[in-house]
């Protein structure tokens, strides 16, 4: 199956692992809309919904940038409106923009706290619903959510519970609508990566360029997601994907070639179930 005349709804795709998934579709020819807010540069962060969109045609498909804050429920409408009538419909909606902020109950402001959960869990929340309506019209519909699995062990949610509580709503989306749309043969999954990400957020939040060694590079991400959302929507959905484990059942054998350093230890990322993350030797983030 290909992505070829599929239109894609992408939130927070400017920069990172959003662009390189919408990037990945574009090869196959896709139709992508880039719901961003970023429409001037940043000092400290790359890239623009306008330059994505170069770089999604220059990948071979068609792209509209939309500047949308989707903590605010007119401007997904009208974003996903624009979508519509510039593509005729929606087939995948991807909810990749997220906010984070890891930081303890005392230390966390509640300007933080609501940020987080406005982008995080409200946001795929409105996103997904004001997509459904034309999701259940496309053609092998997905929502893809770059959330992690429900992994409820207290050490995931003693460090940063605001976060956290942010980032398993995410995944609260998945379990709940993959259930409820399923008679409309919508998939409904999440994707979390094994390893740290070299991304702006690990770049400029987490860690310094000696942590950066031990991450893997977007690609990875955005190869896993190609794979989930090639696959039969009717057949799949409900899943918490960790992209190695995707790749693997793909037949992917190499992955050095997502290594930010081919051969140096690599950081287990938050949220990763024990199970998983025992199959890979990995050091660990924040004594995990």
């Amino acid at each position: 199956m290909s992505l070829q005349g599929k239109t894609i709804f992408i939130s927070g795709a400017s920069r990172g692992i959003g662009l390189a998934i919408a990037k990945r579709a574009a090869r196959d020819g896709a139709n992508v809309a880039i719901a961003a807010k970023t429409a001037e540069p940043h000092p400290k962060l790359p890239g623009t919904i306008y330059t994505a969109a170069q770089e999604i045609e220059d990948a071979g498909g068609a792209a509209l940038p939309v500047l949308c804050d989707i903590r605010f429920e007119d401007q997904v409408q009208a974003a996903v409106q624009q979508t519509v009538d510039k593509f005729g419909g929606i087939d995948i909606c991807i909810n990749n923009a997220s906010a984070i902020s890891p930081t303890g109950t005392l230390d966390t402001e509640m300007k933080r706290y609501d940020l987080m959960n406005e982008i995080n869990t409200r946001g795929t929340f409105l996103v997904s619903k004001t997509c459904i309506p034309f999701l259940q019209k496309g053609s092998n519909a997905h929502i893809l959510n770059l959330a992690p699995p429900l992994d409820m062990q207290a050490k995931w949610f003693a460090p940063h519970v605001a976060y956290t509580i942010a980032k398993m709503g995410m995944s609260l989306c998945t379990l709940g609508m993959s259930k409820e749309l399923a008679p409309d043969a919508i998939a409904v999954n999440s994707l979390w990566p094994l390893t740290a990400i070299d991304t702006a957020a690990v770049r400029n939040v987490l860690g310094d360029d000696e942590m950066v060694k031990g991450c893997r590079l977007v690609s990875i991400m955005a190869d896993a997601a190609y794979a989930i959302l090639c696959r039969d929507s009717a057949t799949c959905s409900g899943n918490f994907y960790i992209d190695e484990e995707v790749l693997r059942a793909e037949g992917v054998t190499d992955f050095d070639q997502y290594a930010v350093a081919p051969g140096a230890d690599l950081f287990r990322d938050f949220f990763v179930p024990d199970q998983v993350a025992d199959s890979l030797p990995t050091k660990t983030i924040g004594g995990y």
